[in-house]
């Protein structure tokens, strides 16, 4: 553990909703440095954003990628249409221009593995009826630097009845086996947690393997549409039969993406860790979100398993959000577990931190457990229907971490 060492961070508030709930974690982390002596500095990037392109034509500078290596992690609020909807002459862009950055880091950062935790926290809205909704925790690890994402292709005849647009998709063999072996490791390290927490266990089966062990307590689930998409599809399932085969003690399922979208609301509880493609995933992750709570409690992070000299990316799996844009209703607890997870991260080689992330979420999961809900699930302040403020979730948040029963032992 590196308790001496200073943490650069960056803090890239972005778009819309996106730097309200970045002030509000800033606050958090300001209260957890100060009173827990953790070795945190940032500085605050006014990019990538709509309103640095409105000034300089271009979402960030041109050497933006290596202004960000500098730093051990990053910490982004959201980018996309700044709102509100109710200016409707507000400067905004494309989707794929708004949005290109975080392709750019992902890519140019190399941080090809997005995970993203479904864990529906007590006092969290539950969306599907079943009580054993309460049992859902997985993990989906979404493949973050090629497959439907590598923006090869083009347009011909642009504008035209004969317009013909070509959208490549690339898989590699490399590509794909990092990630799935990340997949067996996450689940296999998250079996050792389990048991370590003295959690029940949980029960798996095999459909994967020929002869399948009836005793399996965690599972990595593969998702393809191999059956429409063959070859990206087949070179998943190869590779994936082979990394299992370094795993026994894991157990192995497949689904195609349309039926794993039925099971994650059928019984989403029956999954572990769940490993899919750049586009698939993206989709998956949305869904799970909802599962969990929904997007005001759903943080993700973009991440290098193998390197930790290059700066992860830290991102809720909520967008800019302009339709409640400057209206003070913002959730942040999204923003804070995903701050969180980025001292989780720090916290490998700095217990300080790791501590610290444990604060943050139990600060969360108390704050949760406060509030009353309604039927529809919406959080309420001031009447039935009436969703809490951004500064008095914040208020509450504060007041849990600076508690006794937070103390971080020295």
């Amino acid at each position: 553990m590196n308790q001496g060492k200073r943490w650069r961070i960056g803090v890239l508030p972005g778009d819309g909703i996106g730097t309200e709930v970045v002030s509000a974690t800033m606050q958090v982390l300001e209260l957890l440095r100060d009173r827990f002596e953790l070795g945190l500095d940032w500085q605050e990037l006014p990019w990538p954003s709509t309103a640095w392109h409105q000034h300089h034509g271009e979402m960030m500078p041109a050497d933006a990628l290596e202004q960000v290596r500098k730093y051990d992690a990053l910490l982004l609020g959201a980018l996309g249409d700044p709102g509100p909807l109710s200016d409707v002459g507000r400067y905004r862009l494309s989707d794929g221009d708004s949005l290109a950055p975080l392709l750019t880091f992902r890519k140019g950062l190399d941080l090809w593995a997005c995970e993203r935790p479904a864990r529906l926290l007590s006092g969290a809205p539950q969306y599907l009826a079943d009580p054993r909704a309460r049992e859902v925790d997985m993990l989906v690890v979404r493949e973050n630097s090629e497959g439907e994402y590598v923006n090869q292709g083009g347009r011909l005849h642009r504008g035209t009845p004969f317009e013909i647009a070509t959208q490549v998709e690339v898989f590699t063999r490399a590509g794909t086996e990092r990630l799935i072996r990340h997949g067996f490791q996450r689940a296999r390290q998250r079996l050792a947690e389990r048991q370590q927490s003295g959690d029940p266990p949980k029960q798996y089966r095999d459909t994967v393997r020929d002869a399948p062990r009836r005793d399996y307590h965690a599972q990595v689930c593969l998702i393809t549409k191999r059956n429409a998409l063959p070859h990206w599809g087949e070179l998943y399932t190869e590779v994936f039969q082979s990394v299992a085969c370094e795993f026994p003690e894991i157990a192995t399922h497949h689904e195609l993406i349309d039926a794993a979208c039925m099971k994650f609301v059928q019984s989403p509880w029956v999954f572990d860790v769940v490993i899919a493609s750049n586009l698939q995933g993206d989709i998956l992750t949305d869904l799970a979100a909802v599962l969990s709570g929904g997007m005001g409690v759903a943080p993700s992070c973009n991440i290098n398993p193998d390197r930790r000299d290059v700066p992860a990316l830290f991102e809720p799996t909520h967008g800019s959000a302009p339709d409640i844009v400057k209206q003070g209703i913002a959730d942040p607890r999204a923003m804070m577990l995903t701050a969180a997870m980025m001292l989780a991260w720090l916290g490998v080689e700095d217990e300080r931190c790791a501590l610290a992330a444990k604060r943050v979420e139990w600060a969360v999961q108390q704050d949760l457990l406060n509030q009353k809900t309604d039927r529809a699930g919406q959080f309420e302040r001031g009447g039935p229907g009436s969703p809490r403020s951004t500064a008095d979730i914040l208020e509450c948040v504060l007041t849990l971490i600076a508690s006794p029963e937070s103390k971080i032992e020295k």
